[in-house]
């Protein structure tokens, strides 16, 4: 999908989308007008939100759909709405054969021009997202070019057209995401999710410099190397580096990402069923690249440092087993009370590492890691253990932006005792009760005083249906997000 403003006129198109508000639901062309009040005599549109009414007229000559999309009250209207009607109308044009696109974006006091093209280009790749590579009778995907115009405003200005590059950059990022976490683990496994890292750090400017396993064990990196010693795909610590603002070289965003390419469990076994999609447990890294290339190729005016330990937790004799006491990079020693809860393990290592090593003076870590997140907010909502309130606060206010929902945990002390061992300095697994928070003060443990934040994305990951702007697997959440929140740093 190529998108762009006004590259061609709406009269050209195959499909022409009106975004309408249930208050302005008149037009300045009379055959549209007619066609809007026959829809509302019928009670068919009245411009509510999500609202959606298709007509075909003829325009010149030729035929044309028409594709009506409400937006609800103006006084109502942000940019989520704007979002999910343009992922509905992009997929109704799909069902309707469309080569070519116009949106026609709607007049109003709510949003700007720039704001709504660039949230419109970001939808619209979305909605056009597929993953059917391996579907041997595919049907061919049209080309789709889209142009977006605005009623009154011809030529688009240099604000204008920079939102909508924006937008595409935005897009292919989360995109790349999706595509890392939808292809299967025989395919993405350490070496190639390095080799992903190295492709996306050429084509977007930034550095990768990745570490094997002789490296792993010379940093004492016990605890991400004995999660990773029973799979026969050697372990990889991924390092990517942007430095676009040379002058503070103390302010440096830590991004670490959970690389499990898969997880069986270990000795903990997981059921088959719970099994199956476990290709998506490497959602924290796909998101990590995905946001580091959109940085990079924005050429934003920040430092930003990102880390992936990348391995795959399988059964061998040389597994680790529950009741095991191991160290880590920071000299702590756990006790292993349950095999599954493998990633925190990877995660403390690797924060340790871009804080010792790398030098990030505040740390987002991003993980799949607990099923207990899915319990307590579902997959709407992403869950949010931090020891900076301030740090989260910013989080919160991009997020109002982007449309991604984040929600904050207790921290309190009694949930760190729960994580008090015996017989070492921690324990790896509690138990149920409160787990996705005893999961991320795990990882609280090891961040020193940087101000941070962790975001369980267990539930947000992954879609296990298609929504407005998903589709079943990988959804790249949360990478708008993580964008706009180091762009806000970057002012």
């Amino acid at each position: 999908m190529k998108v762009s403003y006004r590259v061609f006129a709406c009269s050209e198109v195959e499909v022409r989308v009106i975004y309408l508000l249930e208050n302005k639901l008149t037009l300045p062309k009379e055959e549209l007008n007619k066609n809007i009040t026959y829809a509302q005599s019928r009670n068919l549109f009245n411009g509510k939100n999500g609202e959606l009414y298709t007509f075909t007229m003829e325009l010149m000559g030729n035929y044309q759909n028409v594709v009506l999309v409400g937006l609800g009250k103006e006084e109502e209207l942000n940019l989520d709405k704007i979002r999910k009607a343009t992922a509905k109308a992009i997929r109704k044009a799909k069902e309707l054969k469309a080569n070519k696109i116009f949106l026609r974006l709607p007049i109003n006091n709510k949003l700007s021009i720039e704001e709504m093209a660039k949230n419109v280009t970001i939808a619209a790749h979305l909605a056009d997202y597929t993953f059917n590579k391996y579907k041997t009778d595919k049907e061919k995907e049209n080309d789709i070019m889209v142009s977006i115009g605005v009623h009154g405003v011809k030529e688009a200005s240099s604000e204008i057209l920079n939102a909508i590059e924006e937008g595409n950059s935005i897009a292919k990022g989360i995109i790349l995401a999706r595509d890392l976490v939808n292809e299967p683990a025989n395919v993405i496994y350490p070496e190639t999710l390095a080799q992903a890292a190295i492709d996306a750090g050429k084509e977007n400017g930034f550095e990768v410099e990745v570490f094997g396993v002789e490296k792993i064990k010379e940093l004492k990196m016990e605890a991400f190397y004995s999660v990773a010693k029973a799979s026969e795909k050697e372990p990889k610590l991924i390092v990517m580096r942007y430095f676009g603002n040379p002058e503070e070289k103390e302010e440096i965003m830590g991004l670490v990402g959970k690389g499990l390419t898969y997880d069986s469990g270990g000795y903990s076994l997981k059921p088959t069923s719970g099994m199956v999609d476990m290709k998506s447990d490497m959602g924290g890294a796909a998101s990590v690249i995905g946001s580091m290339s959109i940085i990079a190729s924005r050429k934003l005016k920040v430092n930003v440092v990102g880390v992936i330990a990348a391995c795959e937790n399988m059964i061998s004799g040389g597994a680790y087993k529950p009741g095991d006491i191991i160290g880590s990079m920071a000299g702590k020693t756990i006790e292993i009370r349950n095999t599954d809860a493998e990633g925190r393990l990877t995660l403390v290592d690797a924060v340790t590492y871009i804080i010792e090593k790398e030098n990030a003076s505040a740390v987002i870590d991003l993980a799949t890691l607990t099923g207990a997140a899915l319990v307590a907010l579902g997959d709407t909502t992403t869950a949010v253990v931090t020891n900076n309130d301030k740090f989260y606060e910013e989080l919160k206010e991009v997020s109002a932006y982007t449309g991604e929902k984040f929600w904050q945990l207790p921290a309190f002390d009694e949930y760190r005792e729960m994580l008090k061992s015996e017989v070492a300095d921690l324990n790896n697994s509690p138990g149920r009760n409160a787990g996705t928070i005893t999961a991320g003060l795990f990882i609280g443990e090891f961040v020193k005083d940087k101000p941070w934040l962790h975001l369980d994305i267990a539930g947000t990951a992954w879609a296990d249906k298609k929504t407005d702007l998903t589709i079943k697997g990988g959804t790249g959440s949360p990478v708008y997000t993580l964008y706009e929140l180091v762009k806000n740093k970057s002012k």
